[in-house]
């Protein structure tokens, strides 16, 4: 286990519009704003995009994501952190659930999900910390290093 210890300063409350785009646009919003590191909360609507639900093979790296499509208009919700990566623009890593009708995905948010209508998103920045986001050379992604 790693760990470091930080402290909340400002609280954020954005709504996203229709057909704006995750993450990007709250990535853009805390690079504006200067939020290095911080919790999200978001619920809202989605018109589609792509979750990764899990690596196609547990054992083999660099992972090879399972790619699901968002289909039709769907509820989300989802939690998430921002920390910054090795060129210190915030990066979103938010796991999501989205549902319509009978049927939910859950995973990790992928960029060109659409906004439907709107997202509201909490945004409570992280302070006093040097977390950041390094690339795993093995896992091929990146990975938070408190």
């Amino acid at each position: 286990m790693k760990f470091s210890q930080a402290r909340i300063k400002r609280v954020f409350i954005v709504r996203l519009e229709d057909k704006e785009k995750l993450p990007d646009t709250i990535e853009s919003f805390a690079k504006k704003y200067k939020i290095h590191r911080g919790i999200c909360i978001m619920i809202g609507g989605v018109g589609g995009g792509k979750l990764v639900s899990g690596p196609e093979k547990s054992n083999v790296f660099p992972v090879n994501p399972i790619l699901r499509n968002i289909t039709g208009t769907s509820e989300i919700l989802g939690i998430g952190t921002i920390f910054p990566d090795k060129n210190n623009n915030p990066r979103l890593h938010m796991h999501a659930s989205t549902g319509r009708k009978n049927k939910t995905l859950v995973g990790c948010i992928r960029p060109g999900i659409n906004v439907w209508k709107f997202i509201e998103f909490i945004i409570l920045e992280i302070v006093d910390s040097k977390a950041v986001r390094i690339k795993d050379n093995k896992a091929g992604f990146l990975i938070l290093e408190p």
